[in-house]
């Protein structure tokens, strides 16, 4: 009886340890995915240009210096870096984690970056320095502002950032208004449920976050719980189309009330522009 119970504590204790190992590499070890968008929009000129989309990082953080994750952008090379939101926690918030990061992005690519729903519920001195140190490093703020993106290709196109506080008003539109119809328009918004909203304003491509890949990813039913649209949540990973506009959804890095992933490895979504 005894050999029989001891079998059983060293059975228990290495299944243990089997789930300990599995979640640490379910949470740290980070996936690459890759998407094309073609559109008749662009000519030869921008045919290839590539967008890195960082999402809710939420303080996590990645290697020393967050280098695990630099790494991954320096070999990925893009043209551009866009962040969608939640680059920290407001529960536990560490606005050196997001800044360390940002302060070596800078130097890989042009950084824009959009607020998260945790970024509006920080206190204003945290708001101040998060927001006032990514401007001194160079990052673009573009909550609620349309540019034009231009460089050393001939092509450019708008590039528009809407705030957390704005994806289901009429901001977007209002945003769009003015722009020219003929010209590649894309949407960085940090939540995904609001697709309908965005078609409506006839925008081509949206890089959206905020569902953690549903936290807990199953065969057949994807993701189970992303905040905003509760359990067996709709858009939570991958690419979604409405009328003529196609979302794609990153599952993004860190997590926030629930402290786990599983089967959703923690993401960076590269997205490259191809000529139709």
């Amino acid at each position: 009886m005894k050999h029989l119970k001891r079998k059983k504590i060293i059975m228990l204790f290495l299944v243990g340890m089997l789930i300990v190992v599995f979640c640490f590499w379910q949470n740290n070890d980070i996936v690459v995915s890759n998407y094309s968008f073609k559109t008749k929009k662009i000519s030869n000129n921008l045919d290839g240009y590539k967008i890195a989309q960082i999402s809710d990082l939420h303080n996590k953080k990645f290697g020393k210096n967050q280098m695990n994750l630099i790494n991954i952008l320096k070999k990925e090379n893009p043209n551009c870096i866009a962040i969608t939101g939640d680059i920290v926690d407001s529960k536990y918030t560490d606005i050196d984690v997001a800044l360390e990061f940002v302060k070596i992005a800078v130097k890989i690519a042009p950084v824009y970056y959009i607020t998260g729903n945790h970024e509006y519920l920080l206190d204003q001195n945290d708001w101040n320095r998060l927001m006032q140190t990514m401007e001194q490093y160079g990052v673009k703020i573009l909550d609620n502002e349309a540019i034009n993106i231009e460089g050393e290709l001939v092509d450019d196109f708008y590039l528009i950032g809407l705030s957390d506080k704005n994806l289901s008003d009429d901001s977007l539109k209002s945003l769009t208004s003015n722009l020219h119809s003929e010209k590649l328009q894309i949407v960085l918004a940090h939540e995904p449920q609001f697709l309908n909203i965005y078609s409506d304003s006839n925008v081509d491509l949206v890089l959206s976050g905020h569902a953690h890949g549903g936290q807990f990813r199953f065969p057949l039913i994807g993701g189970l719980i992303a905040p905003g649209q509760g359990f067996f949540p709709k858009y939570t990973s991958g690419e979604y189309k409405k009328k003529n506009t196609t979302m794609i959804v990153n599952r993004g890095l860190g997590n926030s009330v629930i402290p786990v992933r599983v089967f959703n490895r923690p993401e960076v979504v590269i997205v490259k522009l191809q000529k139709q």
